[in-house]
């Protein structure tokens, strides 16, 4: 049997300010009379939602800002009541919501932990019992008879987490509460989490943008836009279709954005730039390790001097991955005015997945004087589907594939060493 059940669930907020006591009073006063009265447009956070969880499932919930995540998660935590549908949950829930939101700024804390405890549903013996192992946890053991008020925000959660993860419960419900106080409580929340899921079998219900800690913890992944579930399934594949979903947007917004820092001395003019395939097709997504060419049409307005051309490749924040130059590829030693088309062929293009910028500029050869030069000109996006973005997008640690062959075997016994890992 499941321990969650959701069907048809809708949550609908009104749109607007609050109304002024005057005006509440004349809007009913107009609908005694019958005269219409015009109402403020419905939101709907969640629209329509239905799914299950069966017991010992953790289950990731991903999608971007105002998806409708945290309001399914109220439904669930009973913060909230929708507006049509039904929640069933079976078994004590532990909410890791609002981490912190029931802490008195005047009281210990010590008295915190009583009073949070108690709002979370544990008992006085129940929380004396594990007082001293929430205190080492949150490594407050110094200040915990200061007031809250005295604490650091860092240090408020850090109890409040303490706290919420000592609650003996079926299911816990987390909320973006894993990256709380500096590098090694973090560790430690993490490691807490996997224990709780690993060790304890908890029915647990995570909200994150850390898109790697959802894959690596979760066997389920639920994927949200504008208030709907947009896929649910298994997390390599979900967390990947975030990433597409992502990448898409970045760069649809790369292509309104009208925003680059462009240098010209007016000798030459951008007109346009185009991307294409190894047939000629103007395209929008480059696949990884896919032959694809850029094409360039510049307008001289003057004669240049044996001019060079540079184009290169940068990420969405600017840090600069590529530059190409002209010298030596093309020789031209005079360039009259008119109108030119600059060709760039990349046999494979090596970027991983992701969504990067063009830059170009225009220098003349002699004196290398830059006569023009623009940055963020033209979006790229890299899409693939052997690649695991959930590992390779998060973990950072750069931008294009090494290629490099893996050999491990066991040495023989002349070796000086056991064992060789060689590559």
């Amino acid at each position: 049997m499941p321990v969650i059940e959701v069907e048809h669930l809708t949550k609908e907020y009104r749109l607007g300010a609050l109304q002024s006591l005057k005006q509440t009073v004349m809007n009913a006063g107009a609908r005694l009379v019958g005269r219409p009265v015009p109402e403020r447009p419905l939101f709907k956070a969640l629209d329509d939602v239905s799914f299950s969880i069966e017991q010992g499932e953790v289950v990731g919930i991903i999608g971007h800002n105002g998806a409708g995540k945290s309001t399914l998660l109220k439904m669930l935590a009973r913060i909230s009541t929708p507006t049509h549908g039904s929640v069933k949950v079976r078994g004590r829930i532990a909410p890791l919501i609002e981490v912190g939101a029931g802490f008195v700024a005047d009281f210990t804390g010590r008295e915190n932990v009583y009073l949070n405890g108690a709002i979370l549903g544990m008992s006085k013996r129940e929380i004396d019992r594990k007082f001293d192992e929430i205190v080492d946890f949150a490594e407050m053991a110094e200040f915990i008879d200061t007031p809250v008020k005295r604490y650091s925000s860092g240090m408020q959660v850090k109890l409040a987490f303490s706290v919420a993860t000592s609650v003996e419960c079926q299911l816990l419900i987390v909320d973006e509460v894993l990256a709380v106080g500096d590098l090694s409580f973090q560790r430690k929340c993490f490691d807490r989490m996997e224990e709780l899921i690993k060790r304890q079998g908890k029915t647990v219900l995570l909200v994150s943008h850390n898109i790697r800690q959802v894959e690596r913890l979760c066997t389920r992944v639920v994927l949200m836009e504008h208030g709907r579930i947009n896929l649910d399934g298994q997390p390599r594949h979900v967390c990947n279709r975030f990433y597409e979903v992502s990448d898409k947007q970045i760069h649809d917004h790369r292509l309104l954005c009208t925003t680059s820092r462009t240098q010209s001395s007016g000798d030459v003019e951008l007109l346009t730039i185009e991307l294409r395939d190894r047939t000629g097709r103007k395209i929008s997504t480059v696949e990884h390790d896919q032959e694809v060419e850029f094409r360039i049409v510049y307008r001289t307005v003057t004669t240049l001097l044996a001019p060079v051309f540079g184009i290169g490749i940068h990420t969405t924040d600017f840090l600069y991955l590529a530059t190409s130059q002209s010298i030596g590829r093309i020789s031209i030693e005079t360039l009259a005015p008119g109108t030119y088309t600059l060709s760039y062929r990349i046999k494979k293009f090596p970027f991983l997945p992701g969504v990067y910028s063009l830059r170009l500029g225009v220098a003349l050869a002699e004196s290398f004087q830059p006569i023009f030069y623009t940055e963020n000109a033209f979006p790229i996006q890299v899409a693939t589907t052997t690649i695991n973005r959930a590992i390779v997008s998060e973990q950072g640690e750069g931008f294009v594939e090494m290629n490099g062959e893996w050999n491990f075997e066991k040495s023989t016994a002349q070796d000086d060493t056991a064992n060789t890992i060689s590559a």
